[in-house]
């Protein structure tokens, strides 16, 4: 069978790169597509020309106006072909082509909020302490931005990126991983259709090395946003102290969920199925470790139980699938061999816990509920990736705020009760970036995410985002007429 071919997107133009990968269809373990495998000779073509985009008049010049209407344009053209993106991306990262149609036409929201933002930004008069002086500041775009993102959500997780960049007046390379880019790879014939100028958007994928390296760490980058893992991100960090580039890291989760006796359980348990096996777990909010009052932790582990024996698993492509496969089959080794530690420490499988049968190939692993004593257990410590679910008892409030906040994570976190001011007390206490309360996986063009420690640095999403991808420039002008005084005659 011939591989479908991909190319990158540079200077405006569909370009080969000197090496290739192949692509490996997770539902099946067989190679689909060939990938091109940016090197650091691709990386260096791609910012040099987003610098010479944001220096030509066809970008610079344009108004904030203007540079909405494309974003605007943008977002149209992804919900125009949302169902080809989203078949691409079930492809190539087996999330299942209900959540990739309704995530992709979700994000054509966020293009055309990020239009509707661009000329929104402003600077303001200051009132300044000396006479015969007017001051003001103006926000200017900051040049050069890095995209980073990794194969899960990344048309969500461009999109938090370029939306506010290309609204602020920047320039962009994106790369995309090199698990699963096929659509974003797609993507970049959209960006040529809207209209942007040469060079503004350039679109990449490769390894992170050299792609990666050559990438963050090259001197016209003045700006790197990355999503991804806390590993890579150290790397990302160590380069960009070449180039001293401004940075915005969004990284890992293990997000808590405290669940209290006097919450309604069958609700609950809708919440948390959705935010643990959708997208197979592999969501960097996925609320993975579940801890719930002891009176009522026996019931919600029966409920979940049954909920989660009745998903469907299988063909990521069909509509009736409700679970496809993990994405690589290394994150299914990395799963198995946590689950096996956790076990060893005590930890008991309630259901799941290994591959479904009937599903020879591919990367599939069953929807699994693990119960454990404590936070000790490397299922509840460590972030899995997966369709696995932890769940701990707790007796008090103080002890579940406690075992919440007991990791090195901070992405997201829930909490659900009946009792508004307990959730009130809790919302000031949890350390993560987003707290929902009574709901779970909620997201927003207008409202920011973020972590706290390991989680990351800085929010992406929102109003504010925007000045990210801007400098402040004070400007100073003199309103006298009176000549300037001579500096060395004293008065």
């Amino acid at each position: 069978m011939s591989l479908t071919r991909f190319q990158l997107y540079i200077d405006g133009a569909f370009v080969d790169a000197e090496n290739t990968f192949e692509s490996l269809d997770p539902a099946t373990g067989r190679a689909w597509a060939l990938m091109p495998a940016a090197g650091e000779a691709e990386v260096n073509r791609a910012v040099e020309a987003a610098d010479r985009a944001f220096h030509d008049p066809a970008w610079a010049g344009l108004t904030a106006t203007q540079r909405g209407r494309l974003l605007m344009k943008l977002g149209d053209l992804v919900a125009e072909h949302a169902v080809r993106l989203a078949e691409l991306e079930t492809r190539d990262t087996g999330k299942i082509i209900r959540e990739t149609k309704a995530q992709i036409g979700y994000v054509a929201d966020y293009y055309r909020y990020f239009g509707g933002l661009a000329d929104k930004v402003q600077g303001a008069h200051l009132p300044i302490d000396k006479p015969d002086m007017e001051v003001f500041t103006r926000r200017e775009p900051i040049g050069v931005v890095a995209a980073i993102v990794p194969w899960n959500s990344q048309l969500f997780l461009s999109a938090v990126k370029l939306g506010p960049a290309l609204a602020a007046g920047c320039t962009v390379v994106l790369k995309a991983s090199e698990d699963g880019p096929a659509p974003l790879l797609e993507f970049a014939r959209l960006v040529d259709e809207a209209g942007f100028p040469k060079g503004v958007v350039n679109i990449l994928t490769g390894f992170g090395e050299p792609a990666g390296r050559a990438l963050t760490s090259h001197p016209l980058v003045s700006r790197v946003a990355f999503t991804g893992g806390p590993a890579t991100a150290r790397h990302v960090v160590r380069n960009t102290a070449e180039n001293l580039a401004h940075t915005t890291l969004e990284l890992g989760g293990k997000s808590p969920v405290l669940v209290f006796a006097d919450a309604d359980l069958d609700s609950v348990s809708n919440a948390i199925i959705a935010g643990i096996f959708a997208a197979t777990g592999q969501s960097c909010v996925a609320g993975s470790r579940l801890y719930v009052e002891r009176s009522a932790h026996d019931r919600l582990v029966e409920i979940l139980k049954a909920k989660a024996a009745k998903i469907r698993i299988g063909d990521p492509q069909d509509p009736a699938t409700e679970m496809g496969p993990l994405a690589t089959l290394r994150q299914r080794e990395h799963i198995e061999a946590v689950l096996a530690r956790s076990l060893a420490a005590g930890a008991r499988i309630a259901c799941g816990g290994g591959r479904p049968a009937g599903l020879p190939e591919g990367w599939f692993f069953e929807p699994t509920i693990v119960t454990a004593a404590d936070n000790a257990v490397p299922c509840v410590a460590e972030e899995l990736f997966g369709p696995v679910l932890s769940v701990v008892p707790f007796d008090t409030e103080e002890e579940a705020v406690a075992k919440a906040n007991d990791t090195r994570f901070g992405l997201a976190s829930g909490v659900f009760t009946a009792s508004l001011t307990r959730a009130h007390r809790l919302i000031r206490r949890l350390r993560a970036g987003i707290v929902w309360v009574n709901t779970y996986r909620a997201v927003s063009p207008i409202v920011p995410f973020g972590g706290y420690g390991q989680s990351g640095l800085g929010r992406e999403g929102g109003a504010e985002s925007i000045l990210d991808y801007t400098r402040t420039k004070s400007v100073w002008i003199r309103t006298s007429d009176d000549p300037i005084p001579d500096p060395f005659v004293m008065r």
